[in-house]
């Protein structure tokens, strides 16, 4: 339709028919043993007339099914407005890619757009049309479940993967594309930083800190083009996200020039009455609509209560109009009024669904996000002539896809024994279970474990205890792995630790007990092909932490950008106890931001650096260079990290800042030259006022493989005052 056509079929609607285009219902909905009697339906107030109007579905799929009910819909619309089809793809629709911070480790944002445009692809011939991805909220805190949707702590970083995850999942052009799907940034805003670690709790944060750590994502997804926004469950500044105005229609609307659709999350827009800013269920969804939510997900607010505030004078026809305008819009955008199925096929979804291409793909991204922490006197890569012993926790063998996988399926997941039997006989490993509860482990268990070379044990969390609604006060490992590592090394065999996981975990109880410790999260469908090939070293790691890996959970919240404080902890004063540390534990982590180890040792050069002006304002601008040799024996990826520090701001300033990364590929013995340029907009900072810009002073550039181990070199650099 053209824009004419647009309005002209606004117009045609009826007050309700727009209501019901801006309310979401679960696919339970169009079971058809629900009737309007019984059930969800009769919960939410429905009939048949109101079904008829409504506007969008989540949380079902298959191209037969949705066809089906896009085509029942259709019959039933006085307008024939189809139905959008949304759903949680997260990390992979039926093919599973990691989980989000996984791919974040691999420090690629070209490798997360494929794997979201082959995400798209498979949901697209399965009918969907709109992914509830991707979550770009900066976290900070382990505690917190649902790390595991995030890239990660840094501000840099999370823009890059937002526009990445976006330009994979909508493609060039939504309309013409029919295996692409509309994204839906989320949460806006702050819901990676609750109180305590908490799900769904307080996000308390200065509007500085707001505006230079968490929203910078937000806006990248959005400057990307993302269709849809959701609102977060949390509050900030005492006002739930789903009801608060500045943050909708001042910060994402009129700031960020957000024109798509603003969707509330489950039941959020219901949430404002135990929140206790609304009294009941019309108070709230009176709230929304004026924060300028679109779509409600979930709770009937709208459905049953915009009408009677509209004929009371409570809000304006206007509100409905401008909300659904959009929704109508996104519709266009994805082409659904010329064709209502727009890429559900069923032989399609056969072919594409779950291929091998895809399964490789997988396997790939696995590969390059796993991490090596740890490698003492080289265990690793292993040799295929040693006798392995193989520890998994009973149950846990294909339980690799993460709390947020759908329609991902375990059955079909690549166990870690199957991914070994790729390079070893079945006679070369001694598979043994462990029962989660199986506190002693009896001598005769050990003596099967005599006779094998080394051991690879496998833990860290099962797939329920990350994601949302899964926050933990502890972030070790369960207690049992912890005396199963224990009773292991007192068969003084070398011990790699292989941990399936969704968050950094403190680690400190095994980290002397274990040789090698391999990070691998939770790595999807390939998850046992991608780690055997790691551990036999036919892949080199080169995985980076996004996350820092804190040496106790009283240090959480953890992260490398911390500022400094006036009584900063340094290499000079250890004995003072007057300072910002800790009485016992020291105030580094354990793994840091950007940690990750190879199979060959990458050699920097000291950085040479070089001052120029800039030919249109005259102001300084840097160039860094470095060579980087691969002195090793194997071929290898170094991701080179660039990071700088303001020594003085008008306002406190973080210590050290991610600002430039180059991931280089070396042969041994070979070297390359790594180049940054940075310019101004590279130092700018939000000052007190909000305003943003950068003075003259005293900067550290700071080069490294990581965020600790750092070559410093400080300059002066000259910026004009911002008028």
């Amino acid at each position: 339709m053209n824009s004419n056509q647009l309005k002209q079929l606004l117009s045609n609607m009826t007050r309700e028919e727009k209501i019901g285009q801006m309310v979401q219902l679960a696919g339970e909905f169009y079971k058809e043993e629900d009737s309007e009697n019984t059930g969800p339906m009769h919960e939410m107030n429905l009939s048949a007339e109101k079904m008829a109007t409504i506007g969008s579905v989540l949380g079902i799929s298959g191209a037969q099914t949705l066809i089906a009910i896009q085509k029942e819909h259709l019959a039933k619309s006085r307008l024939g407005i189809p139905l959008l089809f949304m759903a949680d793809v997260i990390h992979g629709y039926r093919t599973i890619f990691p989980i989000s911070l996984g791919m974040a480790c691999a420090w690629d944002p070209d490798l997360i757009e494929e794997s979201a445009a082959i995400a798209a692809k498979e949901a697209a011939v399965a009918g969907l049309h709109v992914t509830f991805a991707p979550m770009v909220d900066l976290v900070r805190d382990a505690r917190w479940g649902r790390v595991m949707e995030s890239t990660g702590e840094d501000p840099y970083l999370n823009q890059l993967y937002a526009r990445a995850f976006v330009r994979g999942y909508q493609g060039k052009n939504l309309a013409t594309d029919k295996l692409s799907i509309a994204a839906c940034i989320k949460h806006f805003a702050g819901y990676g930083a609750p109180v305590a670690g908490r799900e769904y709790n307080t996000v308390e944060l200065s509007e500085r800190t707001l505006r230079d750590m968490y929203l910078p994502a937000y806006q990248a997804g959005i400057d990307e083009g993302s269709k849809l926004v959701m609102t977060a469950f949390n509050s900030l500044d005492g006002v739930p996200a789903t009801a608060n105005k500045r943050l909708m229609r001042d910060i994402l609307r009129k700031e960020f020039g957000f024109e798509g659709v603003l969707i509330s999350d489950w039941a959020a827009v219901g949430e404002m009455i135990p929140h206790g800013i609304a009294e009941n269920l019309k108070e709230a969804g009176k709230l929304a609509i004026e924060a300028g939510v679109d779509i409600e997900m979930m709770t009937g607010a709208y459905l049953n209560y915009l009408s009677e505030l509209i004929d009371e004078g409570e809000i304006g026809e206007t509100l409905i109009d401008e909300a659904v305008w959009r929704v109508l819009t996104l519709k266009n955008d994805l082409g659904l009024f010329e064709d209502p199925y727009r890429g559900a096929n069923s032989a399609e979804e056969k072919a594409i669904v779950f291929s091998q291409e895809h399964r490789e793909k997988a396997r790939e991204m696995a590969e390059e996000s796993m991490v090596l922490l740890k490698n003492k006197e080289q265990v690793l890569p292993l040799s295929i002539h040693q006798k392995v012993a193989l520890i998994v926790p009973k149950g846990q063998a294909k339980d690799v896809l993460g709390a947020w996988s759908w329609k991902g399926q375990q059955n079909e997941s690549v166990s870690l024994y199957e991914g070994l039997l790729q390079h070893i006989p079945k006679e070369s490993i001694v598979l043994k279970t462990v029962a989660d509860a199986q506190k002693e482990i009896k001598a005769d268990w050990l003596a099967d474990l005599t006779d094998v070379d080394i051991i690879v044990a496998v833990v860290g969390e099962s797939s329920y205890m990350s994601g949302e609604g899964a926050s933990r006060s502890k972030i070790k490992l369960p207690s049992e792995q912890i005396q199963l590592i224990k009773k292991l090394r007192t068969l003084d065999k070398p011990i790699v630790a292989t941990l399936f996981n969704g968050r950094p975990l403190d680690l400190t109880d095994i980290i002397q007990d274990v040789d090698s410790i391999l990070e691998a999260w939770f790595p999807g469908t390939e998850a046992g092909s991608a780690v055997a090939n790691l551990l036999y070293g036919k892949k080199n790691p080169s995985g980076k932490l996004t996350m820092s890996f804190p040496k106790a959970v009283g240090q959480v919240p953890l992260y490398y950008n911390q500022d400094n404080t006036g009584r900063p902890l340094t290499a000079l004063n250890q004995e003072d106890k007057f300072l910002s540390r800790y009485l016992d534990v020291d105030n580094s982590p354990l793994f840091p931001f950007g940690h990750g180890l190879s199979y060959t040792h990458f050699k920097y050069s000291p950085m040479e650096v070089t001052l120029t002006k800039s030919p249109t304002n005259q102001e300084d601008e840097v160039k860094i260079e470095v060579t980087i040799t691969n002195n090793g024996k194997v071929a290898g990826t170094e991701v080179v990290q660039l990071y700088i520090r303001d020594k003085v701001g008008k306002v406190v300033r973080p210590i050290k800042e991610l600002k430039k990364f180059k991931k280089v590929s070396l042969e041994p013995s070979e070297s390359t030259v790594v180049a940054f340029n940075l310019n101004k907009l590279n130092f700018e900072y939000t000052h007190q006022d909000l305003s943003v810009s950068v003075e003259s002073g005293e900067f550290d550039l700071m080069i490294g493989p990581n965020s600790e181990e750092l070559e410093i070199n400080t300059v002066y650099l000259t910026f004009k005052k911002s008028e």
